[in-house]
């Protein structure tokens, strides 16, 4: 972020807002495996065909995920799969602060 400009920080910020839904983390993860359709998705995780494509519409304008049409289904697929990597570090650091936290109240219990 050095030396970004405010535009530049702008953007920055609209693509980390984009991440800041959970429904939006579930469906990146679920593109993990590749490309899928809209109503795979939906069933998938539970919510609506036009709450999925919501999403994803949003994802899609962050250039999160890239989508195909063929025929009457919509595909989505990731746009850069350096995404991942991304969530794994801000998984990894959430994951260490729980456990963290776990251990701490055990030890308080132990007392």
């Amino acid at each position: 972020m050095h030396e970004l400009p405010d535009p530049a920080l702008d953007e920055v910020a609209s693509f980390f807002q984009a991440l800041a839904e959970p429904n939006r983390l579930r469906l990146l993860n679920l593109l993990r495996n590749g490309e899928q359709r809209v109503g795979d998705l939906a069933e998938q995780t539970g919510m609506t065909t036009a709450n999925v494509s919501r999403h994803l519409s949003l994802l899609q304008q962050r250039g999160l995920v890239r989508r195909e049409s063929r025929g009457t289904s919509a595909y989505y697929c990731v746009a850069d799969a350096g995404i991942y990597q991304l969530c794994d570090l801000v998984c990894g650091t959430v994951a260490r602060k729980s456990e963290a936290a776990a251990q701490e109240r055990l030890g308080l219990f132990r007392r």
